[in-house]
């Protein structure tokens, strides 16, 4: 079912949001010129500028600043509508955009597409990997309705439903003679070189300032964004990982995992849910399965 409001109001509230045209197209996956040509044609027909161009996007007029907000209440409002009218028949419909990690395609892309399909025949599930970041910012965009997020110990938030918790583990090549042992102290490993997130990244704050409880300072091996770089420059001797990621049956040829004791912590992977779409009976429903079916298989993948 289409939107009941005019499209190009859509257009001008995530334009407003993201204050730029290039980030707008790509949030809606459409040419920017097509987004430049409806906003001209909005700004024609509402017989003055909506938006004022600077070096860095654009920003809003003082029109654009007095519609903005009514635009927004009218869009949840046309939405919320839109939605009881597919759902009136009490079937979820509609699309749901859902984001799942690097780690958890492999085991769930393929079930959770299968199983929502059984269960809701008449929802279109859109399924987007990306890396958490990515994902958070996703939904912050609007892009997501739902996306798996992971959160550190110190960085849970009440309304994220925790799907499992992960035992972060020390990767090694499998050549090192770490590679035969089932534990270390973290004291010990602070003083290896280790691969890590680029700075500023939480779980990197998260290991510098148990450092620091430990009285030591964080040496710097190699820095990568993904698990799967990290993993690859350990891999090569550039230094020890330190992830939650499973390994892959090709790593499994040149690397080991080692249990971190002395404390042992973990990360969570939580369901994050997105505040710039409405909430609706197929999202809830996608949601409600997430919660119901994906918690017992991640923890008989990877128990603490």
């Amino acid at each position: 079912m289409q939107t009941i409001l005019d499209a190009k109001w859509h257009l001008f509230a995530k334009v407003a949001e993201l204050g730029s045209l290039s980030r707008a197209s790509a949030a809606l996956d459409m040419p920017q010129s097509v987004v430049s040509r409806h906003i001209a044609q909005l700004e024609t027909e509402s017989g003055s500028r909506l938006f004022r161009r600077t070096g860095r996007g654009v920003v809003l007029t003082e029109l654009g600043e007095r519609v903005y907000p009514r635009i927004k209440a009218m869009i949840r409002q046309a939405e919320q509508l839109a939605d009881d009218i597919r759902s009136s028949r009490g079937i979820p419909m509609g699309e749901v955009r859902l984001g799942l990690l690097p780690s958890t395609v492999g085991l769930l892309a393929g079930r959770l597409y299968a199983k929502a399909l059984e269960q809701f025949p008449e929802v279109q599930l859109h399924i987007t990997e990306g890396s958490s970041a990515q994902l958070e910012e996703w939904l912050k965009e609007g892009r997501l309705d739902l996306a798996f997020l992971l959160r550190e110990e110190d960085s849970a938030r009440k309304d994220e439903p925790v799907l499992t918790r992960l035992r972060l583990v020390l990767i090694v090549p499998l050549t090192h003679e770490l590679a035969g042992r089932r534990s270390i102290p973290f004291e010990d490993v602070l003083k290896m070189p280790l691969v890590l997130p680029s700075d500023p990244h939480p779980f990197r704050a998260r290991i510098a300032a148990l450092a620091r409880q430990h009285g030591a300072v964080l040496r710097i091996g190699a820095e990568a964004d993904s698990i799967h770089l990290q993993h690859e420059i350990a891999a090569h001797g550039g230094g020890f990982a330190i992830t939650a990621g499973q390994l892959t049956p090709l790593e499994r040829k040149r690397l080991a995992t080692v249990k971190i004791v002395q404390p042992v912590f973990s990360r969570s992977i939580v369901l994050g849910t997105t505040l710039h779409r409405p909430s609706t009976h197929a999202s809830r429903e996608i949601a409600r399965l997430v919660l119901e079916w994906v918690p017992d298989l991640l923890k008989s993948q990877d128990p603490i």
